[in-house]
């Protein structure tokens, strides 16, 4: 498929600079790119390729004015990328049928244009949507229901009752729905308490790969509209995600706590149980969430404090070698003068 350089522009709200009529037939990073391909530049330090790459055209910011090849400008040069990179890979989807040795209970409903692998396995009053794909070896627990469009990847699992809304991508070795991690003491003993809630997954979630999601002990654990969680995370029981909320990977959240929406978690951050944490917020890698973050701030560090006063303490920690070197230094100074200076026992 080609298209013109400025149907591109059309397609993303951007301005050709130059000509507006060579044929693009793909999208390439700035350093791979031939000829009939479109690159991006987002990070300033590539600028100086802007020059050497062998791109029919590049995506530029409006700080951007001119290069010695097309230029298509727009105020966010990565999501530009990212619609015309859509633009050109996805391919329109075709039904590929329910395979015989697919296992899907008489009592489940399957909506229609679906395609259902070898060794899926869909279980009791279960309700599948319409075109919906699951992969070999997916299981779907009974009374779960997945809604239309959404792509469950080879060997993701759903236990019981859980709750999937349209479009939801689960890359494969997600688990929904196992148990939340909850035991009471007796003694010494470890006593399992029951975990009987659900999961509710809302419209428009992609899960990346081995992450999980567990059910609540009680009520629900919601993943809300457009969030998007990457690979090696755990979401503890009774969690709540707001709308349109990132998770990096190998972040780990406790149980009941409440993440805001539009709320950014870097990656190995560690969320503590019955935390509430406000919407907008960004919480920085492996920091350590102990107490409530309001919203429409900056986090990070262990224990999580607003990212500026973490920048000092930072600085200050790099600095103690130096300051313990001083220290023993005074230290020394004031013992030779304690020990110059008679005391009053002796001048008596």
């Amino acid at each position: 498929m080609k298209r013109r350089l400025k149907e591109l522009a059309e397609w993303v709200g951007g301005t050709v600079i130059g000509d507006g009529d060579p044929e693009i037939s793909g999208v390439a990073a700035i350093e791979e790119a031939h000829p009939g391909e479109i690159t991006f530049i987002s990070n300033p330090k590539y600028l100086p390729m802007l020059s050497e790459t062998k791109a029919s055209a590049v995506i530029v910011s409006p700080e951007v004015a001119k290069g010695d090849k097309p230029l298509l400008s727009v105020a966010n040069p990565y999501l530009a990328f990212a619609k015309i990179l859509g633009l050109y890979t996805q391919e329109p989807y075709v039904a590929g049928g329910i395979s015989p040795k697919a296992w899907i209970s008489p009592t489940a409903r399957v909506g229609k244009e679906v395609t259902i692998c070898p060794f899926v396995s869909v279980g009791d009053r279960c309700s599948i949507g319409d075109r919906v794909t699951l992969c070999p070896g997916v299981w779907v627990g009974e009374d779960s229901s997945i809604g239309d469009e959404s792509i469950l990847y080879a060997n993701v699992s759903i236990y019981p009752a859980t709750k999937i809304g349209k479009r939801v991508f689960l890359h494969s070795g997600v688990v929904v729905g196992s148990d939340g991690f909850g035991f009471a003491k007796d003694g010494k003993k470890n006593v399992k308490i029951p975990q009987v809630g659900v999961v509710e997954i809302e419209d428009d979630v992609e899960i990346g790969a081995n992450t999980t999601v567990d059910r609540a002990t009680l009520g629900k654990t919601i993943i809300h509209r457009g969030v998007k969680i990457d690979n090696l995370v755990q979401v503890g029981h009774n969690v709540v995600i707001g709308e349109d909320s990132i998770i990096v990977a190998q972040v780990g959240i406790s149980g009941s706590t409440k993440i805001g929406s539009n709320v950014t978690l870097g990656g190995q951050a560690g969320l503590a149980d019955h935390v509430n944490v406000g919407d907008n917020v960004r919480v920085g890698a492996k920091s350590g969430v102990m107490y409530n973050l309001a919203p429409n701030a900056a986090y990070s560090g262990a224990p999580a404090v607003p990212h500026r006063e973490s920048l000092r303490i930072m600085a200050a920690v790099m600095k103690l070698p130096e300051m313990k070197k001083t220290l023993m230094e005074v230290e020394a100074r004031l013992k030779k003068i304690e020990e110059a200076t008679p005391s009053k026992e002796q001048e008596e």
